[in-house]
């Protein structure tokens, strides 16, 4: 038996070597060689929390780097008015390959109608795969563009972007940009264009995005990049805040 005092000085030195070190195949395999098999078993015990514990923290990191505005679950989403795209179907949306594929949806319908509800929830989807997220609000986007512009840091914040796997641009058209603010988006886009995948939210049909970003040929440019790989998916229905109002006594007591 070691004392109290001595097995905390190995203890000490385990922490310390193990900071250190990315273990070999010639240690491993030294040990497999002359480990008794309640060392195997310490040791494989030992590894197996470490992944556990590395995988728990990675989440954790994405999550506050994706920056959601909630917590949203694609099993409380109803599908039932959401018109997906002929040949693509929601379990097609729900395996994530189009992330792989850098491809995009755009979610298209009234205010309400859960079009952030879906993005955020294959946001944290994506999140459980150990992808990369960013969620950002138009508005807030094209303010912190134009920040990062003036204090000469906007190679830094599109270089931050771009090492996004998908990107959740939500609200889009529900503020009208100035045409500074609209080629400030516009490049976020553009350089998204099969690097990343989009999930683009918005009010407003094809049609009509150059009111939004103050330029009928930025407009085109950015709505032909991202129908290039991507998928038009409407959302229709009655406004879910509407039906799920307490100030019109909507909401059912539990």
């Amino acid at each position: 038996m070691i004392s109290r005092c001595e097995r905390d000085a190995i203890g000490d030195a385990i922490r310390a070597d193990a900071r250190k070190l990315c273990i070999s195949n010639d240690t491993v395999g030294w040990f497999l060689e002359s480990a008794t098999p309640r060392q195997l078993d310490a040791v494989a015990g030992m590894l197996a929390h470490e992944i556990a514990v590395r995988g728990r923290n990675r989440k954790a990191r994405l999550l506050r780097k994706a920056a959601f505005p909630a917590v949203k679950s694609v099993a409380d989403f109803d599908f039932a008015d959401v018109r997906m795209p002929d040949g693509h179907t929601v379990e097609d949306m729900l395996s994530l390959d189009w992330v792989e594929k850098a491809q995009d949806y755009v979610f298209h319908g009234q205010t309400g109608r859960g079009k952030t509800h879906l993005a955020v929830a294959l946001g944290m989807r994506c999140v459980e795969r150990g992808l990369t997220v960013r969620y950002l609000p138009c508005a807030q986007l094209v303010l912190q563009l134009q920040r990062a512009r003036d204090s000469g840091g906007l190679d830094t914040m599109y270089s931050d972007l771009a090492k996004a796997d998908l990107l959740i641009l939500d609200e889009f058209g529900y503020i009208p940009l100035d045409s500074d603010g609209a080629r400030l988006l516009f490049q976020v886009i553009s350089s998204s264009y099969e690097s990343r995948s989009l999930i683009l939210t918005t009010n407003i049909e094809f049609s009509k995005w150059g009111t939004v970003l103050a330029d009928e040929k930025l407009a085109a440019a950015a709505v032909d990049r991202i129908v290039h790989h991507g998928r038009l998916v409407e959302f229709g229905g009655k406004s879910r805040r509407v039906e799920e109002s307490l100030m019109l006594g909507n909401v059912k007591e539990g």
